[in-house]
């Protein structure tokens, strides 16, 4: 199985880049885990991040591009994690190798060079595989890329086989992109099972598929039907650890330069031995886990994913607490991951720098997790293994929230535990008890609440009732005070039986204002909900002092309120505008209203343009301007949906809810509102922007913050024009004129620079040894280097000319010339030197351009470059 030349995975990435650089392929740096892609949680293959150049959404910058794509797989519906350990190839992280045509070549090239980069002498930078070991499968329908295999490659029709849609097409998605797909499948020998090719062998184990060629050549309809791409394009994707384990003649991931140091210090920090091979083994199984989470971890923290109870940070604190409950299982109850993290970085980090760079705070991200869960982990699974004596054939609902509630079981971590002991998990019963305290933290609104302070709120309750609230009508009421209790940070807790102070609840904020008795004075800093229909005046007191029993004087700040009254109000007539500009498809997903602003959140699959914006705000303006009476009144819940009323986000509704019909819109809603829509004022959207997939933020103004708004904006137009000499009305023609003047500038400079470069070329040429320059040249950007290089090579005693230096910015620039009839590109000179500064380029012609990031390197790559230009040919 093995070749007879190994390679690391950092020269196996280097060869793939490398191989398609020289093909004429941009080489393009892997994308971020993270992806624009909303519809996926992370970026799960190598094309995800140039998805929408196939699509035709953006214009592809090159025509060709080569990737080594960081890929995640363990979330939504893409989703490795509980495979991980169990066979030899499955891992959360992976790296994607991919060459891509965007519309510039077909299968006529792809095919052939596959299997040139495949079968090629590894001391030209091929693999070096046995061609004769290599099958290919080609969709049923594909006569052209069988003809391709057969009749320019020379694969034998006996290892051509022709597979359905379900093996060897691919498709975006129902409608869009698609098309037929050819696989590598290398043949691992008999002992691996019987012969007889891919189409025997399912799942892979003799006739391993290493390499996919999609031929993108069709679009399909809604309908099913598909027409030709005016232009197909090639998508390609090769896992680098499955090729790695092929080049370094081992049976499995594991046992590759990648993972075999992780397992190594798995071993170390565990005690536990890995026996190569066997998935019976629970040590080794255990060992193998522990390898590909802190690697996986690592990955993605450096990427800017944090643990946490949400999307990606879950299924981070999934793997990060999965890695330590085998740790434990292990038997080690010291930490684990600080050392794996290390490793993995120090695996991982010549391919990827920046994880050098932020290894203390990825470490430090994990630790923290690791710590926090190992406190309770001892316990919870105590806890589990008690219940599962009780009850061996089932995990209560109850028990299973527990762990996840008190503990920080995930509940997949609580499955997978059960799975392995054949326990059923009632799921029904964890859902039931996930929404009991769902409503629970609604209720209290304000943080946890201790039990102490649960049974004050409670023996409130039971001897005065719940507070009656008036202030819908009153911003000012006679009041008994109920309870006094002092917080910690020296303030009260004030609590009454009537009160004009809203509780913030619906994305309204709580009142704040004055509580007065005859011995005292409150101010009341917020209010919220101690428990259900029990409102809390948090205060601090000014002056004297307030007790229990007292008569006061509850009034909420008039002006505060008055603006918060408009922004609610405006945030219902932007729903409604929203709705009638996007599609109903629009719904609320959170708000909050202060006085200064208004913020509302709401599904949506894609950025609002400013030309919606504009509409938007012109049709809650034409609400606010009309200037009609809203309407307020309580009814069924029935009836009011009856009317058509939406339900607002963050209430709780009863039988009987409260309508607000303001224009347009009528919502349920129990916040305060103005009394017509023109107290609104003006609606002025400030921001707009996403918050999570499919799910958009807008941030506006009303009222006097409008005015605010464009008093501000004026000022600065005014400014502008002031800096750029033109009246206010004329900004933007002042603006231009000092463009176009700059544009002036910019061309006379480039002129000068160029006859600059000629004087300097002649100095360069007469340093001139047999034709050739190579030299460092400073302070040049990138393209004036160039400039300069060819300026050179123009010189009648020069031929060939290299060009290394240090930017104005403190990176490196490139540059290489040779003769425009030369059998050779340019790039040739530069490929191993750029590696020298940290880089890398090329180009396909007599002028190659690099970059690099470290001029500590400058000398070594000058050197290098001296070297190939000895070897040019």
């Amino acid at each position: 199985m093995a070749t007879t030349d190994s390679m690391t995975a950092d020269q196996l990435r280097d060869s793939f880049t490398g191989f398609f650089a020289d093909k004429g392929h941009t080489v393009v740096p892997s994308a971020s885990l993270i992806p624009h892609d909303p519809s996926v949680m992370f970026n799960v293959a190598g094309m995800v991040p140039f998805k929408s150049y196939f699509t035709g959404d953006e214009q592809a910058p090159y025509n060709r591009a080569v990737a080594s794509q960081k890929c995640a797989r363990a979330g939504g519906k893409h989703n490795d994690l509980d495979d991980v350990g169990r066979t030899k190839r499955h891992l959360v992280f992976f790296e994607m190798l991919g060459n891509f045509s965007f519309g510039d070549y077909f299968k006529e090239k792809a095919i052939p060079w596959s299997w040139e980069l495949v079968t090629g002498d590894p001391a030209s930078g091929g693999w070096g595989f046995d061609g004769d070991r290599i099958w290919v499968t080609v969709h049923e329908s594909d006569d052209e890329a069988e003809a391709i295999w057969h009749e320019s490659v020379g694969v034998p029709m006996d290892r051509i086989q022709r597979l359905g849609d379900k093996d060897n097409y691919w498709q975006m998605g129902d409608t869009g992109p698609c098309g037929p797909c050819s696989e590598l499948h290398i043949d691992r020998g008999p002992e691996f099972g019987p012969d007889g090719g891919p189409l025997g062998d399912p799942f892979g184990d003799r006739f391993m598929e290493f390499w996919n060629l999609v031929f993108m050549q069709f679009n399909q309809a809604k309908d099913g039907t598909r027409t030709p791409l005016p232009r197909p394009s090639i998508d390609t994707g090769a896992g680098l650890e499955r090729i790695l384990a092929l080049k370094q003649g081992v049976d499995s991931v594991w046992e590759t330069d990648l993972m075999q140091p992780l397992i190594d210090v798995a071993q170390s920090l565990t005690g536990k031995k890995y026996l190569v091979g066997d998935y019976e083994d629970p040590n080794s199984f255990g060992l193998r886990v522990l390898a590909e989470h802190a690697r996986s971890s690592s990955m993605l923290v450096n990427d800017g994913v944090f643990p946490s109870n949400e999307a990606r940070g879950y299924v981070l604190r999934r793997i990060i607490r999965r890695a330590v409950r085998f740790a434990y299982m292990l038997g080690t109850e010291s930490l684990v991951m600080p050392r794996l993290t290390e490793t993995a970085i120090g695996v991982m980090g010549n391919a990827y720098p920046d994880l050098v760079k932020n290894q203390d705070f990825i470490t430090s991200v994990i630790t923290r997790e690791e710590e926090s869960f190992r406190q309770t982990l001892k316990n919870g699974l105590s806890i589990l293994d008690t219940a599962l004596e009780d009850d061996p054939s089932s995990l209560s609902g109850s028990t299973t929230f527990l762990l996840h509630d008190t503990y920080g079981f995930p509940l997949e971590l609580t499955q997978e535990i059960a799975s392995e002991r054949d326990v059923a998990v009632d799921l029904d019963g964890f859902n039931v008890a996930m929404d009991e305290q769902r409503t629970r933290a609604k209720a209290a609104a304000k943080g946890s609440v201790d039990d102490a302070s649960l049974g004050r709120y409670r023996e409130i309750v039971d001897q005065f009732g719940v507070t009656e609230f008036v202030g819908y009508t009153e911003e000012s009421a006679e009041a008994r005070v109920l309870a006094v209790y002092e917080t910690d940070d020296g303030g009260a807790e004030v609590f009454l039986d009537r009160t004009p102070f809203y509780a913030e609840s619906g994305g309204q904020i709580g009142d704040t204002g004055t509580i007065v008795t005859e011995t005292g004075t409150a101010e009341v800093l917020d209010t919220t909900y101690a428990i259900p229909n029990l409102r809390r005046h948090t205060v601090r007191i000014t002056d004297g002092t307030i007790t229990s029993g007292q008569s006061a004087t509850a009034t909420i700040d008039h002006e505060r309120r008055e603006k918060i009254r408009r922004n609610h109000t405006g945030t219902h007539l932007l729903h409604h505008a929203l709705r009638e500009v996007l599609g109903e498809h629009v719904k609320q997903a959170g708000s909050w209203v202060g006085p200064d602003r208004l913020r509302f959140d709401f599904s949506h699959y894609e950025a609002v343009t400013p030309e919606q914006i504009a509409e938007i705000e012109r049709l809650a303006n034409a609400q606010t301007l009309n200037s009609q009476p809203t309407r307020i009144f309580e009814t069924t819940k029935d009836e009011a949906e009856s009317l058509g009323a939406i339900a607002f986000f963050g209430d709780k509704y009863g039988d009987i809810v409260r309508v607000l019909e303001a224009g347009d819109t009528i919502e349920l809603c129990g916040g305060t509102h103005v009394a017509a829509t023109g107290d609104i004022g003006m609606v002025k959207v400030v921001s707009e922007a996403s918050i999570g997939s499919n799910l958009r933020r807008i941030e506006a103004f009303t009222g006097e913050g409008s005015v605010a708004l464009l008093q501000r904006d004026e000022a600065l137009i005014g400014d502008v024009a002031t800096l750029v000499g033109a009246q206010s009305d004329d900004v933007v023609g002042g603006v231009q004129r000092k463009l176009d003047e700059i544009k002036s500038l910019q061309a006379e400079i480039k002129t000068l620079r160029a006859q600059l470069a000629m004087g300097r070329a002649t100095e360069l040429a007469a340093i001139a040894n047999d034709g050739v320059v190579v030299t460092q040249v400073d302070q040049l950007d990138p393209g004036e280097l160039r400039d300069l290089a060819i300026a050179v090579r123009q010189q009648p005693t020069v031929q060939t000319v290299v060009l290394v230096g240090e930017t104005p910015s403190g990176g490196v620039a490139l540059v290489a010339a040779v003769p425009k009839d030369a059998q050779q590109p340019a790039s040739v000179l530069l490929k191993d030197a750029a590696r020298a500064v940290g880089g890398g380029g090329g180009g396909k012609g007599d002028i190659a351009t690099a970059g690099g990031k470290d001029p500590s390197g400058i000398q070594e790559a000058l050197q290098i470059a001296a070297q190939a230009v000895g070897q040019f040919s």
